[in-house]
């Protein structure tokens, strides 16, 4: 039984809105649950739609796929913890390259394409060679992403000189190798196709290697920018308008958000993607002085009592401990005591943007004491304490007054200029873009060392 194709078309335009209205719904933290909800009906609808149309055959065999991929993704999902979410999300993009590849070579093979002559030929050609190109990129630099993000490759940039130069002869030459591709006869294109899908391969691989950890934010968005480039290349190939749609609002959603990270962060959109600010700092780096001091956590208690003010600048190391649930408690100990609570949240805090949002309003804390950077910066002169929880770059001065610093020009959250910061850590380390961070040895700063969870935990027993 198959569906017409006009219902095929006008499920695929009702999936196009759900998927729409998905976009806008994630615009807040209100209504990011209702977004979530279209998108999953909205690709409901998109399947059953694409499965049923005429010309599919072999459907037990796309069921029992849906099926174990179905069983596969619940699992995934409720075993990874919310700190290994950024991690997940830049694999997932892995595959997406991966199924653009695989689509366009099963195209160029297909027996159909070879049956097309002329303009309509040489357009297919054009379209699988760039969704291979595309997803080949995507593929091999969503997997060095993950290997950052988890810790299992440097996330020192890697540069040389002339990377930028080898970057563009590659290019240069994988589009030599499409007019090659697109002028062969038959299936004789498949080698130029095969070595270009290599060369695409290694430019991803160095297109990611080449950028600091403290970009990384931005290059998990805009791998999802190209995952989305590589789906809507893929719907060319397979002339279907929906996966086309799609791509083109996951491709261009994904491109918007990394433009305005690196707007937050001071940075050229293309000096971040192609790592031309990566290459290293100049000069020499400012000496840190200063002494770094530590206090226990009944001190720390005793400061927040007679504090009026605190803002809580949260970081990955929160969420490394999970603790934003006993910091939840702190917020509402501390409120229900008549003083005045917000947290400061910096775009790129976490590995993946809106991170810290995510797991605050996990642990139910008011959406209206949420703040970004620029939000709360103004009142960093009027605040009694800063509790700086497993944060480090996102509050490094280096950023402002240190131009040898490889994180140089980036707005941060100014936490030195209160009254009194404490910075929880379990160790001097230094952030993920590998910088010292000055604010430790700030004359105002002092430092609690242990799990960010159980510190949290020790406060609360002694403010209650």
């Amino acid at each position: 039984m198959f569906i017409a194709k006009e219902i095929q078309t006008a499920a695929y335009l009702f999936a196009s809105i759900l998927f729409i209205l998905s976009l806008s719904g994630l615009s807040s933290q209100e209504s990011a649950k209702r977004g979530v909800l279209y998108g999953i009906v909205g690709m409901i609808v998109a399947i059953f739609a694409t499965v049923m149309g005429k010309g599919v055959e072999g459907h037990v065999f796309i069921i029992a796929a849906i099926a174990v991929a179905s069983v596969i993704g619940i699992l995934v999902a409720r075993k990874v913890e919310m700190t290994a979410m950024p991690q997940l999300v830049a694999i997932l993009h892995s595959f997406v390259g991966l199924a653009a590849v695989l689509v366009g070579i099963g195209s160029y093979l297909d027996p159909a394409t070879q049956a097309l002559t002329g303009a309509e030929h040489t357009i297919h050609l054009v379209e699988v060679f760039v969704g291979i190109f595309i997803g080949a990129i995507t593929f091999t630099g969503s997997i060095v992403a993950w290997g950052k993000l988890d810790g299992k490759v440097p996330s020192k940039p890697w540069s040389f000189a002339g990377l930028q130069m080898m970057n563009l002869i590659l290019v240069i030459a994988s589009t030599v190798l499409g007019v090659m591709f697109c002028m062969a006869e038959g299936t004789s294109g498949l080698l130029y196709l095969g070595i270009m899908t290599a060369i695409a391969s290694f430019v991803g691989v160095v297109l990611v290697m080449a950028i600091g950890g403290g970009d990384m934010p931005v290059v998990v968005s805009m791998l999802n920018s190209y995952s989305g480039w590589a789906a809507a290349a893929a719907g060319f190939m397979l002339s279907n308008d929906l996966l086309i749609v799609t791509g083109a609002l996951v491709g261009s959603s994904g491109a918007i958000l990394s433009m305005h990270m690196c707007h937050a962060m001071n940075r050229s959109f293309f000096s971040v993607i192609f790592a031309s600010a990566s290459l290293g700092p100049k000069g020499e780096k400012k000496a840190i002085e200063g002494e770094v001091t530590a206090l226990n956590h009944e001190e720390v208690a005793n400061l927040l009592k007679e504090a009026k003010s605190v803002v809580i600048v949260p970081g990955y190391g929160m969420a490394v401990a999970k603790a934003q649930y006993p910091i939840h408690e702190l917020v509402q100990t501390l409120r229900s005591a008549g003083k005045n609570v917000r947290f400061a949240i910096h775009p790129v805090a976490g590995r993946l943007p809106g991170h810290m949002n995510v797991l605050l309003a996990e642990a139910n804390v008011p959406y209206d004491i949420v703040l970004e950077m620029d939000e709360i910066n103004d009142d960093m002169p009027d605040t009694d304490v800063v509790m700086v929880i497993g944060a480090n770059d996102v509050v490094n001065p280096s950023a402002q007054d240190d131009p040898a610093s490889s994180i140089y020009g980036m707005p941060v959250i100014e936490a030195w200029k209160a009254e009194k910061v404490i910075i929880m850590k379990r160790s001097m380390s230094a952030g993920y873009s590998g910088e010292d961070n000055p604010l430790f040895y700030k004359p105002n700063s002092e430092m609690l060392y242990g799990d960010a969870k159980a510190s949290v935990e020790k406060i609360l027993s002694f403010l209650k």
